[in-house]
């Protein structure tokens, strides 16, 4: 298998992808509607969650240049960059840490659209989006949901 080869998305992997979401939807909800003694612990929840998204979707880079026959040092780094960014993010007051996951899933997604099909991974971009959008949606909802 060459770096070319298009790799179909997988019926499990697409089922398990959106079962994902359901930390970043009900987390959100969680911020929204728990106590405020309860509050710091979902907030907590879903940035810790989101992190790990992120860090994930950097990550997949290593996977994928892995495959490649001549390997090119942009993946790695690349790959490293999301985690980092979400390490700082983790640390940060909710309001703004959920609001920099929010965005590193939309730039990863970016990233991912010019970068995968380069890499045979084109066919995983529809969930892909489908993925960034929601799991950014819920950031940008939960952070508003800490002014309150």
């Amino acid at each position: 298998m060459n770096e070319r080869t298009v790799l179909p998305p997988n019926p499990v992997a697409l089922r398990l992808g959106y079962a994902g979401l359901i930390p970043f939807v009900l987390g959100t909800i969680l911020t929204w509607l728990v106590r405020d003694e309860a509050h710091v612990y979902a907030v907590r929840g879903l940035t810790n969650y989101a992190a790990v998204i992120v860090s994930f979707l950097g990550a997949i880079h290593w996977g994928l240049a892995f495959r490649q026959s001549i390997p090119s040092p942009s993946p790695y780094v690349w790959g490293v960059v999301p985690s980092l960014v979400a390490w700082v993010a983790s640390m940060m007051q909710p309001d703004a840490g959920l609001v920099v996951h929010g965005v590193m899933l939309i730039v990863c997604y970016l990233v991912d659209r010019r970068l995968y099909p380069a890499m045979g991974a084109g066919a995983w971009l529809t969930l892909r989006f489908r993925l960034s959008a929601v799991a950014a949606l819920c950031c940008f909802l939960a952070a508003q949901a800490t002014l309150f």
